[in-house]
C-alpha cells in the first residue's frame, strides 16, 4: 500500500507547471519575451496578447484588489517604483516559494518600492494564502475575470490561460524598466537581481 501511495505522489503534477515535493526549484537567470513562449516541465506553450517591452508605458488595464476588491490600474500608480511577481497560480509549490521570497525578502527593500504579487487565483484564495503565510505586507491583485492584464502585457499563457511567471519592474512614472519572462515555468526567476535593480530605480 506504502509503495502505491508513493507512486501515486511521484506521479502528480500541479497544474500550472510547479514542482511538487523534492528538490528546491531551480533559479532561472535567463529570459523570453513577452508575445513568445515559455516552456511548461519541457512542453512548449505560447504567450498571447499585446507583448510589453522595457522603455515602453505599462498598459492601462484593471486588475481587483484581492484585499478591497476594488479595481487597480497600475498603469496610473506614480511615485513609488513597483515590483510585479508575476505567478502562475499561487497555490503551488514554485509559486508560493516565489511570493514568500518577495515577502520576506522583500522586506529589506526600500519603502520606495512597492512588491505587487499578480495571478489568476481568485481574490479569496489570496486573501487565505496572505494570512495563512503572514505575508500581509504585499498588494495581491487578480487577473481572474478574463485575463485582461495578461493579454494587455503579452503573458497569458495559451496552454492553461494563466499567467507566465515572470517579475516585471516599472519606474516611477510609469514605464516598465526590467522584465524576466522565466523560460522554464517550473524555475524560479532571479529575485536578487530583480531586487537589486529595484534598489537602483528607487534610489
Amino acid at each position: 500500500m506504502k509503495n502505491i501511495i508513493k507512486l501515486i505522489v511521484l506521479g502528480t503534477f500541479l497544474l500550472a507547471g510547479c514542482a511538487i515535493s523534492g528538490p528546491p526549484p531551480v533559479m532561472d537567470t535567463g529570459s523570453s519575451e513577452p508575445g513568445g513562449s515559455v516552456n511548461r516541465k519541457g512542453n512548449p506553450t505560447n504567450l498571447l496578447g499585446k507583448a510589453i517591452s522595457i522603455g515602453h508605458p505599462l498598459p492601462s488595464v484593471e486588475l481587483v484588489d484581492s484585499s478591497s476588491m476594488k479595481p487597480v490600474d497600475l498603469s496610473k500608480k506614480k511615485g513609488k517604483v513597483l515590483l510585479l511577481s508575476i505567478v502562475p497560480s499561487i497555490d503551488t509549490k514554485v509559486c508560493e516559494e516565489q511570493t514568500h521570497y518577495l515577502g520576506e525578502e522583500g522586506d529589506k527593500l526600500s519603502s520606495n518600492i512597492e512588491r505587487i504579487a499578480i495571478s489568476r487565483d481568485t481574490p479569496f484564495a489570496h486573501r487565505r494564502f496572505a494570512e495563512e503565510a503572514k505575508l500581509t505586507d504585499i498588494l495581491y491583485l487578480s487577473d481572474y475575470r478574463e485575463g485582461q492584464f495578461g493579454l494587455a502585457t503579452g503573458l497569458l499563457a495559451e496552454d492553461l490561460r494563466l499567467l507566465a511567471r515572470s517579475i516585471v519592474i516599472v519606474d516611477q512614472t510609469g514605464v516598465v524598466r526590467y522584465i524576466q519572462v522565466v523560460p522554464e515555468q517550473s524555475h524560479l526567476p532571479d529575485m536578487e537581481k530583480a531586487f537589486t535593480f529595484a534598489h537602483s530605480l528607487a534610489k
